[in-house]
């Protein structure tokens, strides 16, 4: 294989044992440490994997089901699928019965690689009525066997299958490098579905081509090297992830997986990681933590931490942009680095050159409290659809409220109506078996994201609101709801917010409230149930906080966007009732529906 860089992901386990053959490449966190992968190692995994997966009755352009939490033998599988010219099918593992149903019966996979039982059970019962499934194979120790004519079968079971291959037969290990070598550029490598946010979720087909010119534009966009060490808790399904996972691979950094979203705190202090990726939510989480242990310290400690903040903000509101501070500010930053802001980087390792956020918008007093603290956060965008990435936001010159420039091999531009629109070879193939929806989503070589924007004369990308999620009142009224909830959602006491209005006569708000933040400010214990919350939020000095809160939004706004009532919810929103996505995106219109009563209440003529 060619050794400058590969042309297609089947490629790409030989060019990273190759470039890095040192033992410590992929890792995963646990109690006792971390175990660890080595470059040559992957290979002999992957091969391994792909022939046994041969042996299953894989076959190029099989589509294969994979539905696992984030783990090394996730990214193993997928590259063995790869190799063999397989296509990946890759599943969020919160997905319940019906969505695996539907995706299975529309991608005919005829192979399953899922992470547990409890994953085995779902596809198993999604798989009544999907004639195509063969087999399922489980990465955890599971009885093998035969169910309803499939095959159960354990990941170790086929890589013993794969190398019992090589051993009895001359040259298939030959083949393997062969079979690999035949994977062209165009060649489909994964078909991902979409989350479902603005309609029903529909399979985005992605070449090879596609997934390694997005990776090369990342890896030239972003300073990595083969001294890098990344810890990877968000799920690997995500492109975003994903991707982040192959310029991993691509650049030599070592990759550790937290051993779960509940230890990553534990992780970060192991790992000691150099880069990271992450969602605004959990750098909200980290924030608020952050925050709240300073709130707990007493005396001259509380007044420290509070200047300290005070410091942090004021250095990044100057700073990412290039600017720089008078003497007496740099004095003040040095005690303050010395005194308060090395020991929070140490709660996060205390390596962290930078970290990259996708997946939703950064606020930007978020993005400058951790720069100010000594913590670069580099906004990306992009969607499935453009393999993921088109714009990351560069270290040097970070302009907090965009999300960066568009990587060196994309172009953006602005449609008349502002619609944010691309075109690069990392734009999909199209949607699968769908023609009129990827015509409609793909004219005249632009790619329409969807997204309202704007450019700026230096190429920094601006979004500022969903095409179809513009709310549009009785009045005609247009109004773009995430700005507002964005600004609802930077108040330590808010931990959600949706704004409402499309058809009625003024827009409206449903705010859940961060309980604990809440619970400390009212100097009473936390509840630990809905109830309680309940119980919580009908105090009579709670709402009037919220107002305030609402009151500070409003000033801001036209007359026309600003909150006319709003309703405080009890619970929060969840993927398992269908109101957040995978990638906990708010899907607004499940979200309304469950909170109807709420709704009418809040439009009613005596509200």
């Amino acid at each position: 294989m060619a050794t400058d860089r590969p042309t297609t992901l089947a490629e790409l386990p030989f060019f990273t044992s190759g470039r890095f053959p040192r033992p410590a490449l992929i890792g995963r966190a646990g109690a006792g440490g971390v175990s660890w992968t080595g470059g040559r190692e992957l290979l002999e995994r992957v091969r391994d994997l792909s022939l046994g997966l041969g042996a299953l009755g894989m076959q190029r352009g099989d589509r294969v089901l994979l539905l696992s939490e984030s783990r090394p033998e996730w990214l193993f599988a997928d590259l063995a699928v790869l190799a063999g010219g397989a296509v990946t099918t890759s599943l969020f593992p919160t997905l319940g019965v019906d969505q695996i149903s539907a995706i299975l019966h529309d991608s005919e996979a005829s192979l399953a690689v899922v992470s547990s039982q409890l994953q085995m059970e779902k596809v198993l019962a999604a798989a009544e009525h999907a004639p195509s499934l063969r087999a399922v194979v489980v990465m955890d120790e599971v009885p093998g066997g035969v169910t309803a004519a499939r095959e159960i079968v354990t990941l170790a079971e086929v890589a013993t299958r794969g190398h019992r291959r090589i051993l009895d037969g001359w040259g298939v290990g030959r083949a393997f490098h062969d079979e690999a070598k035949r994977v062209r550029p165009d060649d489909p490598a994964t078909l991902i579905y979409t989350s479902g946010t603005t309609g029903a979720p529909k399979g985005v087909v992605l070449t090879h081509g596609n997934l390694i010119a997005n990776l090369t534009g990342i890896s030239q966009a972003l300073d990595l090297n083969d001294e890098d060490v990344a810890l990877s808790f968000l799920p690997l399904c995500h492109a975003f992830e994903r991707i982040v996972a192959y310029v991993y691979l691509v650049t030599g950094v070592s990759m550790v997986f937290a051993e779960s979203i509940d230890t990553v705190a534990r992780d970060l202090k192991l790992v000691q990681p150099t880069v990271m990726t992450g969602v605004p939510r959990v750098f909200e989480k980290i924030q608020a933590r952050t925050l709240a242990a300073g709130r707990d310290l007493g005396g001259a400690s509380r007044a420290m931490f509070d200047w300290a903040m005070h410091v942090a903000r004021r250095r990044g509101q100057v700073l990412p942009e290039g600017g720089s501070l008078p003497p007496w500010r740099r004095i003040e930053s040095a005690v303050a680095e010395r005194y308060v802001f090395r020991r929070i980087r140490e709660e996060l390792g205390g390596r962290l050159r930078f970290v990259v956020s996708g997946g939703a918008a950064l606020a930007p007093d978020l993005g400058r409290f951790f720069y100010g603290l000594g913590l670069p956060i580099l906004e990306g965008y992009g969607l499935t659809e453009t393999a993921p990435v088109l714009c990351v936001m560069p270290l040097r010159k970070i302009r907090f409220g965009t999300v960066g420039r568009a990587l060196p091999n994309v172009d953006v531009r602005t449609g008349e109506d502002g619609e944010i629109l691309a075109r690069g070879p990392n734009v999909m193939a199209g949607y699968y078996r769908q023609p009129a929806a990827t015509a409609e989503a793909i004219r005249d070589g632009w790619f329409h994201t969807g997204d309202i924007g704007a450019i700026d004369a230096e190429g920094y990308v601006r979004i500022t609101d969903r095409k179809k999620e513009v709310l549009v009142t009785s009045g005609a009224k247009k109004i773009a709801p995430q700005p507002i909830e964005a600004h609802l959602k930077a108040h330590r006491l808010v931990a959600e917010a949706v704004v409402i209005g499309d058809g009625r006569r003024f827009p409206a708000a449903l705010l859940v409230p961060d309980v604990v933040e809440l619970s400390r400010e009212c100097g009473v214990a936390s509840p630990s149930d809905e109830a309680g919350t309940a119980e919580l939020l009908a105090r009579p000095d709670v709402r009037p906080r919220f107002q305030q809160i609402v009151d500070t939004v409003n000033d801001r706004l036209a007359q026309f966007e600003r909150i006319k009532r709003f309703a405080l919810v009890p619970r929060d929103f969840s993927v398992e009732r269908g109101e957040l996505t995978p990638t906990l995106k708010i899907k607004r219109r499940v979200v309304l529906d469950h909170f109807s009563a709420e709704v009418d209440k809040l439009y009613r003529e005596d509200a």
